[in-house]
């Protein structure tokens, strides 16, 4: 795949929930789901095919933005509770091309025209180094809840 290719990041359409949560669980599925438990991968499915969080980008309470190549999904982020990354994925063929990155500061655009200028995050196991990358500090070590394992962290913007 050649590395320059232009995409574009906007938010999403309500049209394109389901491709975006699709591409979510085929990514958690590769490359996180064998460090959960049997319920950590359950409570993730669960999450992502909840009617109400769908229900609340529906009305602009939880935010989704993708990364697009011509039409198709290739990386997305979501904000919850005004400044916590709630999901960020990227495709696999797109892994380590700067989707991801650029994601994340089109979130923090969106912080700072906010007035926000905090960024927390609950990193998957997978993600911790990229979210140290990116200036990220741990809060406290990896913690499990429901199954679901993280790291807390923060970025002051």
């Amino acid at each position: 795949m050649n590395d320059n290719f232009e995409y574009e990041i906007r938010e999403a359409r309500l049209d394109e929930w389901e491709d975006a949560m699709a591409l979510a669980w085929r990514t958690f599925q590769k490359f996180e789901a064998c460090e959960y438990s049997p319920e950590g991968v359950k409570n993730f499915l669960d999450f992502i095919s909840d009617n109400t969080l769908r229900k609340m980008f529906k009305i602009h309470e939880y935010h989704l933005w993708v990364a697009l190549d011509g039409d198709r999904i290739i990386g997305l982020i979501s904000l919850r509770s005004g400044k916590l990354i709630s999901l960020l994925f990227v495709d696999e063929k797109y892994h380590n091309r700067g989707v991801g990155r650029a994601l994340v500061e089109t979130l923090w655009d969106y912080l700072r025209q906010n007035k926000v200028n905090t960024c927390i995050v609950r990193s998957s196991p997978y993600a911790v180094g990229f979210y140290h990358k990116l200036g990220f500090v741990d809060l406290d070590c990896e913690q499990v809840d429901a199954g679901i394992r993280f790291t807390p962290m923060r970025k002051d913007l």
